[in-house]
């Protein structure tokens, strides 16, 4: 257990983000290194493990439910010293990574097909898509004990273990990935079916490698079977927590959707290229979302323990450190940004869908950072309704006005993206004023519960 109520706030979002930054960048490699052997099929390929891919904001919401109320409730109980808070909240959320990872199997091979069907452009493309989501559900349903297990050690300021997992994992799916795909070495390609094995494959051993961190390394908190039971009260205060955070991955989710159902039209060169773009994007945001990460138990430590101006410290410098990284990405994408997609694409009508999508959502990018920011602090402060809201507002923004300009005459899609940088801008603002008043309000309660003790 690291305590994160001591020491220089900076230097501790910093030596937190750096190693989270390169767990996630590992994380989304998995989909670049499939999406870079998969570009080899072509355009229908493309475009359904993209679309596909889009389901994987489904999983994420429902795990952010799991991940973001284990490192609130945890986080807190460690700032309160109350180890043994702090191990209930992790066998319990165990429990929950179960429950919801079988759910998320049996619905997502049930509907995999149902799902395709409503965005993809063509036949073609729904059948890639759907082969790869079969094979790669059974990946994404274990991911909730990834989570359980990782938000517990952030919860605890222990960063390392997680991203030594997520680069042992990635390893192993870039060796499956060329062997399952297009048959290196075995002359027996499968194809996206082999996307989605490579990945399901890595996720499984990586999960071995962590259960056996926590039965030979981890000493603060613990598997316990006496506290297997499901504790009905715990599980309320986990969603409480959970469900607004896992709600706001949804509205993401649904904003994809949104994007391909109004391109489909398009074909499946711009949902290629917009797939590409999106899946870059993604790794633009890792090192914004490692500080986001960061920032989530620092601040759930510091309000444990009652030290506010740490948490206003930690609101501060989280926003300028993601908005000055956030500053340099948006230049470099202004200056080239079809430079990253050359690495999955010479065709020229994907270049251009996929280079113009981030030359203009690039515009947004420091707001997005200051999103994402907010999103850590609402975490740690145990209230992620706020951040719900913000979300919330940036689809009530984007979804009408992007279904009113797709059915004008001469639309084109780069009036779509100003669309979206025009709606994360809103949000922006918007979680940045909820957060003080977040604070504002932890803070006087704090200080009247102490004036009446």
């Amino acid at each position: 257990m690291r305590d994160l109520t001591q020491g220089s706030v900076t230097k501790t979002i910093i030596a937190m983000a750096a190693p989270v930054a390169a767990g996630m960048l590992f994380q989304t490699l998995y989909v670049l290194v499939d999406l870079y052997f998969v570009s080899s099929i072509g355009d229908a390929a493309v475009a359904g493990t993209g679309a596909a891919g889009n389901l994987m904001f489904m999983v994420m919401a429902i795990t952010q439910i799991l991940g973001v109320s284990t490192v609130s409730l945890m986080s807190q109980a460690v700032g309160r010293k109350d180890q043994l808070e702090a191990n209930k909240v992790f066998n319990q959320s165990m429990v929950l990574a179960v429950v919801l990872g079988a759910l998320t199997l049996v619905g997502g091979m049930l509907c995999a097909d149902a799902f395709m069907g409503q965005i993809a452009a063509d036949a073609a493309t729904r059948e890639q898509g759907t082969i790869f989501l079969h094979w790669f559900i059974p990946g994404m349903s274990l991911q909730f004990a990834m989570m359980a297990m990782g938000s517990a050690l952030r919860a605890t300021g222990i960063v390392k273990p997680g991203m030594l997992v997520q680069m042992v994992t990635v390893v192993l799916n870039t060796i499956l990935a060329p062997i399952l795909i297009v048959g290196l070495g075995t002359g027996r390609p499968l194809g996206v079916l082999g996307a989605g094995l490579a990945t399901s494959i890595a996720v499984t051993i990586g999960i071995v490698i962590l259960v056996y961190y926590f039965l030979t390394q981890e000493k603060y908190v613990q598997f316990d079977k006496r506290q297997f039971a499901p504790d009905f009260a715990v599980w309320k205060r986990m969603l409480d927590i959970g469900l607004p955070a896992g709600g706001e991955m949804l509205l993401m989710f649904v904003y994809f959707g949104v994007i391909y159902l109004v391109i489909k039209d398009f074909g499946a060169a711009a949902q290629a290229g917009f797939s590409i773009g999106g899946r870059i994007m993604q790794s633009i945001f890792m090192p914004t979302m490692a500080i986001a990460f960061a920032i989530g138990p620092i601040v759930g430590q510091n309000f444990g323990a009652g030290h506010f101006d740490r948490v206003k410290e930690a609101c501060k410098m989280g926003v300028l450190l993601n908005a000055l990284v956030m500053l340099v990405v948006t230049v470099v994408m202004q200056i080239n940004p079809q430079l990253p997609m050359h690495i999955f694409t010479d065709e020229p009508a994907v270049l251009a869908v996929g280079g113009n999508f981030l030359r203009i959502v690039s515009l947004n990018f420091i707001a997005q950072g200051v999103v994402f920011s907010c999103s850590g602090i609402f975490q740690g402060l145990g209230n992620t309704r706020p951040a719900l809201l913000s979300s919330a507002l940036r689809l009530l923004v984007f979804i009408p006005v992007a279904f009113i300009i797709s059915h004008q005459a001469g639309f084109q899609l780069h009036q779509l993206w100003y669309v979206s940088v025009l709606a994360v801008l809103i949000q922006a603002v918007v979680s940045y004023l909820l957060v003080q008043r977040e604070i504002k309000i932890k803070s006087h309660t704090h200080h009247a519960a102490r004036v009446a003790a």
